[in-house]
């Protein structure tokens, strides 16, 4: 074998890079990429990922993005320190989008110019290798992909060990497939360690920056969450990025949530004919009395918007999961975005505003996953969970999650020993304590007061219909005052000052790695900024005294409108010339580059 040699002699970076991969789809390539991740969180290294696949099954291009950062920076970045090119279709843009002195690697049956004298060139005999192990003829395509493996853990000193420790999770514990894929990585290596003359600039390093942490992502999270919550029923179509939520559930809750007398299953879980059919049946599910809910992306919302309108004025307890993609339409199905932002605040025909909680990290999903299910029911309402792909389907460091820290609250239900105790005749809709928040019955309940018609059209205090002008306006004035004394009781923002900061940022989601990251550049070069993360709608009072306090505040997000701008901007119209619009979609996660070069725009203005 020939030996790659380089002209590049460039200086040591230790634990903070990114490494692009480009490969097929369908390809099997996912295996190679979590091993890499996996391997490099083992080693005590804060690393993310970040998969850009195409919505089609097999075929077309797909890329994975490892960003490893030992000072914990783990949103998207645009610089790529190392690339692999596994697929000849990309090799030109793979090629071109290197950082001059990066490492170049490509199987070297790919026979594209490489016109560039600024890069170490690494090319892998993929298919000697391969062929040298003889894997089944239909797992050739798959094991491939652990020759790269194998290539960059002798040029990063990635260890071993933690490889192996690596597929063990993945395979769970199966040793046949395990063995298999760990012989192809230990034959890339050995031939990586005799044949290669280069000297990587780029070396990991053991620390022990993720002890106690995991790896993992907001979607599982969030099924988790949802199944500590006591979720009683689950109903769900399919569509990307959400529907990995639900089969986590599915996944989970069997050994979670058996009734351990009788053996059986305390919950249901339903897979719909489609989106109408699921929020319909999480609807009558949360009228039962059931903890229920659904998850879904924008075309899927969009359908649900009757049904969730239904159960806002009649008053029934659901949750919502929206996983975030680009739109509008069929968009981009495995793209990220906060586009949703306002469909989801308002959705439902005519005044209709709802409570959207919005995780910004792994942990969160989990804990708004059980608290989502507490508010619903606290409050007689739908509640959304507003997440994205981002944060649903990459891989994310995270602490561990925590059990939940109070009591599962059922609300303002009543049996019949309760109806008992009232007096007064009770009436559905009746605010009897003056929190605006009325009483429910629930089926079971076998006393004669207990009965009521729920209805969507007009109705009185006792869900008798009703079509009088003042019985409208009171109805739904209560309901509103409902919403908005919540600001009171949802998650508060998270705020990060610093001294001498004049101007802040806010932002939501998943855009927070980013936007932490941005502030500690921007403080580099003398912009200090404090920064507000809202974590709720409708929006805590805390966020209004923070756009109160600076003399401009940045609203950054991931779409094209600025909807959070827009919404911010009606809460507190007085300080709307000092709210800034930071918004941009392409598809990608937003990174502390694009930030940065914005703020840096805005300021020269």
């Amino acid at each position: 074998m020939a030996k790659t040699q380089s002209k590049m002699q460039t200086q040591k970076v230790v634990n903070e890079f990114s490494i692009n991969i480009a490969t097929i789809n369908g390809s099997g390539s996912q295996t190679a990429n979590l091993t890499l991740i996996r391997s490099i969180f083992k080693m005590g290294i804060p690393v993310s990922g970040k998969n850009i696949f195409p919505s089609n099954i097999q075929g077309l291009p797909t890329w994975y993005k490892i960003r490893v950062s030992q000072a914990g920076y783990l949103g998207r970045s645009q610089k790529t320190e190392i690339a692999v090119a596994m697929n000849p279709k990309t090799f030109g843009d793979d090629l071109a989008d290197l950082d001059a002195g990066g490492i170049f690697l490509y199987a070297d049956h790919i026979k594209e110019p490489i016109d560039r004298d600024d890069l170490i060139l690494c090319p892998m005999p993929v298919k000697s290798i391969v062929k040298e192990t003889k894997p089944p003829r239909e797992l050739r395509d798959y094991v491939a992909n652990m020759v790269y493996v194998g290539v960059l853990a002798y040029l990063l000193d990635i260890q071993l060990e933690t490889i192996e420790s690596a597929l063990d999770f993945h395979f769970k514990g199966k040793q046949g497939p395990i063995d298999f894929n760990l012989s192809v990585i230990h034959d890339s290596f050995h031939w990586a360690e005799n044949n290669l003359e280069i000297v990587s600039p780029f070396q990991v390093q053991p620390l022990d920056l993720t002890e106690g942490c995991n790896l993992a992502n907001g979607n599982t999270a969030g099924g988790l969450g949802t199944i500590y919550g006591g979720m009683h029923f689950v109903s769900w179509y399919p569509i990307t990025p959400a529907t990995s939520l639900p089969e986590a559930i599915l996944e989970y809750a069997p050994g979670l949530r058996k009734d351990p007398e009788t053996g059986k299953n305390t919950y249901a879980i339903i897979q719909a004919e489609d989106e109408l059919a699921a929020i319909g049946m999480v609807v009558g599910a949360g009228w039962a009395g059931l903890r229920a809910m659904t998850a879904t992306s924008g075309p899927g919302l969009s359908l649900m918007s009757e049904y969730a309108s239904l159960a806002y004025f009649v008053e029934i307890p659901v949750v919502v999961w929206v996983i975030q993609r680009v739109g509008p339409s069929t968009g981009l199905p495995t793209r990220t975005a906060q586009g949703d932002v306002n469909q989801t605040y308002n959705l439902g025909q005519g005044d209709t505003k709802h409570i959207v909680l919005i995780p910004g990290s792994v942990k969160e999903c989990f804990e708004f996953g059980w608290k989502a299910l507490d508010l619903a029911d606290k409050l007689q309402t739908p509640v959304f969970v507003l997440s994205d792909l981002d944060l649903g389907q990459n891989q994310w460091m995270t602490p561990p999650f925590e059990y939940p820290d109070e009591p599962i609250d059922r609300g303002k239900i009543l049996w019949e020993e309760d109806l008992e105790k009232i007096k007064d005749e009770w009436g559905r809709y009746l605010d009897l304590d003056g929190d605006n928040i009325p009483y429910r019955t629930v089926p079971g309940n076998q006393h004669p007061k207990s009965a009521y018609y729920a209805r969507g059209t007009g109705h009185d205090d006792f869900a008798n219909y009703s079509e009088k002008p003042e019985e409208w306006e009171k109805n739904l004035d209560r309901i509103n005052r409902k919403i908005e004394s919540s600001r009171a009781i949802l998650p508060k923002p998270e705020i990060t000052t610093r001294s001498g900061a004049k101007s802040g940022v806010i932002a939501f989601g998943s855009t927070d790695s980013a936007v932490r990251e941005t502030c500690d550049l921007l403080q580099d070069e003398g912009l200090i900024l404090d920064y507000l993360r809202v974590r709720a709608l409708p929006v805590a009072s805390e966020v209004l005294d923070f756009i109160r306090a600076y003399e401009r505040i940045y609203v950054v997000e991931n779409n094209r409108d600025g909807q959070m701008h827009s919404i911010l901007s009606l809460e507190i119209p007085d300080r709307a010339t000092t709210l800034v619009s930071l918004s941009h979609i392409d598809g990608m996660p937003l990174s502390a580059d694009w930030i940065k070069a914005a703020v840096m725009e805005e300021e020269k203005s």
